[in-house]
């Protein structure tokens, strides 16, 4: 039996190796956080032309991390080894457009979703392609970004049909869309605007059946910030963060000046 002393110090031996263990962020020194990001994705992050980091979620990010009183750093990182990156201490964070899945959620802890940008299929003009129509995709390639809902989406449905081919990154779909090795793409919305231009009436591609945000077992709930599943102070603190970036309309000001559309997710509105 362990003696009277021993009880008292064990608590408090608990509460120190707790302290040890806790994000770097809420250490006595500066709150400093390593966010990942996937890069490129425009609009959402990018390289601008003096090779810096731009983009709505950089924006977004940093504009969390200073009203949080957070020291931030960015750190770029392929999306095939994003999440293995957080659990193994690269960095603190992920801040790059991922959804909320049930599969990622037995991995990482999430905040509270921030934004929900639907997928599109993306064929050349004038193409007769329809998505539902298994018949008018007999034969064809489509292009996805690899370990991505999209992904997912993908190839649970259309394995037997198309020929699917996956990506490290959205821009390299669009490389592939554009030297014609693609017949289509299935991507994210905006990605397709930025990217493809879809929206030009002159443009060489455009958008094919709906916009797709669903099922919620595929695509989840909305795009979220992932952390280590201990830190639930540091998930806390960014959505702390993002209720105020939503109140004061900080939030829909960066999204209008990216996006022509309602990027909330439905718990936002």
């Amino acid at each position: 039996m362990r003696s009277f002393s021993q009880r008292l110090l064990s608590p408090l031996a608990i509460a120190c190796a707790t302290m040890l263990t806790m994000p770097a962020a809420f250490g006595d020194e500066a709150r400093q956080v390593r966010i990942a990001v996937d890069v490129p994705y425009p609009p959402f992050e990018y390289r601008d032309a003096n090779g810096e980091l731009a983009g709505f979620e950089i924006d977004l990010g940093n504009e969390l991390c200073k009203r949080a009183e957070l020291d931030c750093e960015w750190i770029v990182q392929g999306w095939d080894g994003i999440i293995p990156g957080l659990l193994a201490r690269k960095y603190d964070a992920i801040l790059s457009s991922m959804r909320i899945t049930e599969a990622r959620e037995r991995q990482v802890r999430f905040s509270e979703p921030y934004a929900m940008s639907p997928k599109v299929w993306v064929a050349r003009r004038g193409e007769a392609v329809d998505p539902e129509d298994l018949a008018s995709l007999e034969g064809m390639t489509v292009g996805v970004q690899r370990g991505t809902t999209q992904d997912t989406y993908i190839t649970g449905r259309y394995r037997d049909t198309l020929d699917i081919r996956r990506y490290a990154t959205a821009d390299e779909v669009a490389l592939d869309m554009e030297s014609g090795r693609l017949d289509l793409a299935f991507i994210n919305y905006p990605v397709a605007i930025e990217a493809l231009d879809i929206k030009a009436e002159d443009g060489d591609f455009t958008q094919v059946g709906e916009r797709i945000n669903s099922p919620e077992s595929i695509f989840g709930r909305g795009n979220a910030i992932a952390v280590r599943p201990r830190d639930e102070a540091l998930a806390e603190t960014f959505n702390q963060a993002l209720n105020e970036v939503y109140a004061d309309g900080t939030f829909q000001r960066l999204m209008e000046q990216y996006f022509d559309y309602d990027l909330r997710p439905a718990s936002r509105l």
